[in-house]
C-alpha cells in the first residue's frame, strides 16, 4: 500500500513525491530537546523547606521588578586593598543568602570565595574573592538544556531553580568554578534565595538588593573593613565604577575567553 512517508515529527521523510516539506533541523533540535527532558526531568528532585518559594528570576515579573537593559551592573574589586585573612564578604554572602553547609557539614557551597594569588617572578602573594563573574557572554547560559541558566536584561547571570534538571552542564562550562551543586537536605533558606537539593546555584550579585536599589551584601561588608570592592551601572558613564574603570588599568579573570565578565579587578 503506498502512501506518504510521514515521520514522528510531523514531516515527510522524503521520496513520496507527497511534497510535504521535512522537519527543519529546528525542529528536529527542539525534538531532540524535548525527548532530553522527558528522560532527566523524570529523576530531578527538588526540596525546599516550607514556606520557600522557588522565584523564577528572569520572568516577566522580575524583568519588571528592576532589570533594565540599558544597564550593566557589576564589580571593581581592588585586590591591593584586600587583606589575605578578612573573609567581610564571604561571611556576609553567607549570611545574606544562607548557604552554609548542611546539617552533616559534608558540603560547603562556594557563591563567593577567597583564593591567593602568587606572583611566580617576584612571589608576592595577594588575595582575592572570586564569584559568579556575571558575563555578557556566559557558557553557562550556552549549554544549559533548559533555559534555566539565564541573564536577565542588566546582565545579572542567574539560575531559575523551576527550570533546573541538575544536569551540572553549566559547572563543567564556567571557567571560574563559580557554580555549586546542591547535595544535602537545606535548612533556614532565605525566600529571597530559594535553594533545592539537585539543582546548581552560584552568586546571585544579590539581586534582591539589586533590585531595590542596595548594594550587594558583599560589597556592603567590605565597605566597613577594607573597601575594595566597587559595585555599580557599568554603563554608565557618571557611575563611579564607570570612571574608575576609564581612568585606572583593570583585568578581567581570562580575558582571553572572550565572554566579557562583569566583575573587574585592579592591581591584579
Amino acid at each position: 500500500m503506498s502512501g506518504c512517508g510521514t515521520d514522528k515529527t510531523g514531516g515527510c521523510g522524503g521520496g513520496c513525491g507527497c511534497g510535504s516539506a521535512a522537519p527543519s533541523a529546528e525542529t528536529a533540535i527542539d525534538a531532540g530537546r524535548r525527548a532530553f527532558l522527558g528522560g532527566a526531568g523524570a529523576v530531578a528532585v527538588t526540596t525546599l523547606a516550607p514556606t520557600v518559594t522557588l522565584i523564577a528570576y528572569g520572568t516577566s515579573e522580575a524583568q519588571a521588578a528592576g532589570a533594565d537593559p540599558a544597564k550593566r551592573w557589576g564589580l571593581l574589586i581592588d585586590i591591593s586593598k584586600c587583606a589575605d585573612g578578612c573573609t567581610a564578604c564571604v561571611t556576609a554572602c553567607k549570611t545574606e543568602n544562607g548557604w552554609e553547609g548542611g546539617a552533616d557539614n559534608q558540603q560547603d557551597s562556594q557563591w563567593i570565595r577567597k583564593v591567593s594569588l602568587r606572583d611566580p617572578k617576584s612571589g608576592v602573594t595577594r588575595s582575592a574573592p572570586v564569584m559568579c563573574q556575571h558575563c555578557a557572554l556566559p557558557p553557562c547560559v550556552d549549554v544549559c538544556p533548559t533555559g534555566a541558566s539565564m541573564k536577565r536584561a542588566d546582565g545579572i547571570v542567574l539560575v531559575d531553580k523551576h527550570r533546573c534538571i541538575g544536569c551540572r552542564y553549566c559547572m563543567m562550562a564556567c571557567p571560574y568554578k563559580a557554580r555549586s551543586f546542591v547535595h544535602h537536605e537545606l535548612e533556614d533558606q532565605k525566600p529571597w534565595a530559594p535553594r533545592g537539593v539537585g539543582t546548581v546555584e552560584s552568586c546571585t550579585l544579590c539581586v534582591h538588593r539589586v533590585d531595590r536599589g542596595e548594594a550587594p551584601a558583599c560589597v556592603s561588608a567590605c565597605a566597613t573593613a577594607g573597601g575594595a570592592m566597587l559595585f555599580g551601572d557599568l554603563n554608565d558613564p557618571g557611575s563611579e565604577i564607570a570612571k574608575a574603570v576609564a581612568s585606572v588599568p583593570t583585568k578581567q579573570i581570562r580575558g582571553d575567553l572572550g565572554v566579557d565578565p562583569g566583575v573587574r579587578y585592579r592591581n591584579l
